[in-house]
């Protein structure tokens, strides 16, 4: 990581910038992946083009320095996707670490559980953004923290359900309207599972490719 990392970083963002025009809403996820002092730079580099947030700018296990980085910059710092409980989230609200709280229902305890982490939040004037790399039932169960909570942001999603439920949710202007049906709201297609089912898929493994060493993707 030098200069030319982060200059890189900032020309593909400013592209993207440029792209969707001053009103569009683009976050970027430092995955916890950056050193800090790069992230430190590259957070300050990046300032003029006015993210939504910085997600993860170090690994989110160090609470204090996410901290430190986040009271040196206005841009507003996200993480929440590897803490789980409101014990996890606790300390990175009571040290103000972040601003924006990422918790994934589907490893953070439910939605009951995330409700009570969205009302810690809102104590501390923060903002709830469910992670969600599952699918489309993750979705509906993310959709019933937005419609039930004051501080609910954004609702991250990877399928609005083609091929796996018998009514996809569909996104007009930025939003998805909440389901109706009971429980979550939404019904399986148990016909277009059915090919899915026995699959041997697996989670890709990353390895650097410098030195073959195991890194997070």
């Amino acid at each position: 990581d030098n200069k030319a990392f982060i200059d890189y970083a900032v020309e593909q963002f400013a592209l993207q910038r440029q792209a969707v025009g001053p009103d569009g809403d683009i976050g970027i996820d430092f995955h916890g992946a950056v050193p800090p002092a790069t992230a430190k730079l590259l957070i300050k580099a990046l300032e003029p083009y006015q993210p939504m947030f910085i997600e993860e700018p170090i690994n989110c296990q160090n609470v204090d320095l996410m901290a430190e980085i986040a009271r040196g910059t206005h841009l507003p710092i996200a993480t929440g996707e590897r803490i789980f409980t409101k014990w996890g989230f606790r300390e990175i609200l009571e040290k103000g670490a972040a601003t924006i709280l990422q918790p994934d229902l589907c490893h953070a305890g439910g939605i009951t559980e995330v409700r009570l982490i969205a009302g810690m939040a809102e104590a501390y004037y923060a903002a709830i953004a469910p992670h969600n790399p599952l699918g489309p039932i993750s979705l509906a169960a993310g959709l019933q923290i937005a419609a039930s909570i004051p501080n609910f942001l954004c609702q991250e999603q990877v399928s609005l359900g083609e091929g796996y439920i018998r009514n996809p949710f569909k996104v007009v202007n930025g939003y998805v309207d909440l389901p109706a049906g009971p429980g979550l709201g939404i019904e399986l297609d148990e016909n277009a599972l059915a090919d899915k089912i026995g699959h041997d898929w697996r989670n890709q493994e990353s390895y650097d490719a410098d030195d073959g060493s195991v890194v997070d993707w």
